[in-house]
């Protein structure tokens, strides 16, 4: 990935959609890594006799993902709609291994 050129130095829609699609692919990258952690969560959950839905810990990750957004000027409500899709994905992938 080349560095990336701010926004306002994009001076027309292709420069601007090169940029975008090099975003999409780090953000693709960053969630397989993502999903490597949850793959991983999923031995020690067995290990440890805890099942794929904690949800003290689906309400703390929403939290947390609220307060960066709201701190970095991302609608927290976006941020909130897009993690509860990746959290109820990766509970999905856990409890295909995961006994209930």
């Amino acid at each position: 990935m080349t560095d990336p050129k701010a926004p306002r130095d994009c001076t027309n829609m292709a420069e601007l959609r090169v940029e975008i699609d090099q975003l999409d692919a780090a953000l693709v990258d960053l969630l397989v890594q993502r999903a490597s952690y949850i793959d991983r969560a999923v031995d020690i959950k067995k290990t440890a006799n805890l099942p794929a839905r904690i949800t003290s810990r689906v309400d703390e990750v929403i939290g947390n993902v609220r307060r960066i957004a709201t701190n970095r000027n991302l609608d927290p409500d976006l941020a909130e709609l897009l993690w509860a899709q990746l959290v109820e994905w990766s509970i999905k992938r856990e409890a295909q291994h995961i006994p209930e």
